[in-house]
């Protein structure tokens, strides 16, 4: 089942032109993301870098943009969990204003310890919760 999320377009999202300026779509697909560890996974960031010392950064995106986005739009996020491997997570993101498309993106993400920065296959009750969200999805 996908994650659904809104945003509203501020005027820090936008250029003078006031439409969205592009890599403000990435940092709202990263709080996209850090909505769906919390609200679904159970795993907010905090629990994740401070308590436990892991991450989940993007190893690969892969963005289309289909229409701009306008100062005081409400941007619907729908996240759906593509594949799980042994340490990374492949998603899509879906954003739509009013049904219409905005953007598509395809992005890795790799659970990682912080301090080594090396890969770690995902803890079992998170692995579980992917593979349920993958089947619905």
């Amino acid at each position: 089942m996908p994650f659904i999320t809104q945003r509203k377009v501020r005027f820090q999202h936008c250029d003078p032109a006031g439409i969205v300026f592009y890599p403000r779509y990435y940092e709202m697909l990263n709080s996209v993301v850090e909505d769906y560890f919390a609200e679904s996974v159970g795993h907010d960031f905090n629990r994740l870098h401070v308590e436990t010392r892991t991450g989940v950064p993007t190893a690969h995106i892969e963005t289309d943009f289909h229409a701009p986005s306008r100062l005081g739009e409400t941007l619907t996020f729908e996240l759906t969990l593509r594949d799980v491997g042994r340490t990374s997570l492949t998603l899509r993101t879906e954003v739509h204003c009013g049904g219409d498309p905005r953007l598509t993106s395809d992005s890795t993400l790799v659970f990682v310890d912080l301090g080594s920065g090396r890969p770690l296959p995902w803890p079992e009750a998170m692995r579980a919760h992917f593979a349920k969200d993958c089947q619905q999805g």
